[in-house]
This record gives structure tokens, C-alpha cells and sequence, in this order.
């Protein structure tokens, strides 16, 4: 989505988020947005809820790390592990 959207003020000050904008980031009534002001330019992010975070968390790999005591792994047994040592 790169390109530039319009919305309108309200006589109360509120903003309308067009509908693309709120389908795209799965803002729906009730979300959150935090506002930040840069110069004379405003960010608006959605606050991530509780299952937003949940479904990240769901995502991250799992893997069980063997480390011997001179700090060596297999990076065969441990490949996500070995990739972020490498990769960050």
C-alpha cells in the first residue's frame, strides 16, 4: 500500500481511516492506534493486542538447543538456532 490515502476531520476532531487502510492492518471497532508527530506529519500505528502478539509467538520456531560444555552445538540438530548465530 504505497500509495497516498485521504481521510477527513470531523467537527468533534475526529479522523476517518479509510476502509483499505483498516482491512489491511485488521483495524476493526474498538482497536488502538497510537499517534506520533514528527515536524508537521502525524504516524499512526496500530497498538498489536493480545492475540496479535499470541499469533506472532506462535510463529517462532522451537527447537531444543544441546550446548556441550565448551559452548558447541550441532548446528544440524539445531538449524533455526544455528541460522540466527549466524545471521542474527
Amino acid at each position: 500500500m504505497d500509495n497516498a490515502l485521504t481521510g477527513k476531520v470531523s467537527q468533534k476532531g475526529q479522523l476517518v481511516i479509510p476502509v483499505s487502510i483498516r482491512k489491511a492492518l485488521g483495524i476493526e471497532k474498538g482497536s488502538e492506534v497510537s499517534f506520533e508527530v514528527k515536524g508537521n506529519e502525524i504516524r499512526i500505528k496500530k497498538v498489536p493486542t493480545a492475540l496479535d502478539w499470541s499469533n506472532l509467538v506462535e510463529q517462532l520456531p522451537e527447537e531444543k538447543v544441546k550446548i556441550d560444555k565448551n559452548g558447541h552445538y550441532d548446528p544440524k540438530e539445531s538449524p533455526n538456532f544455528h541460522d540466527w548465530m549466524v545471521n542474527g
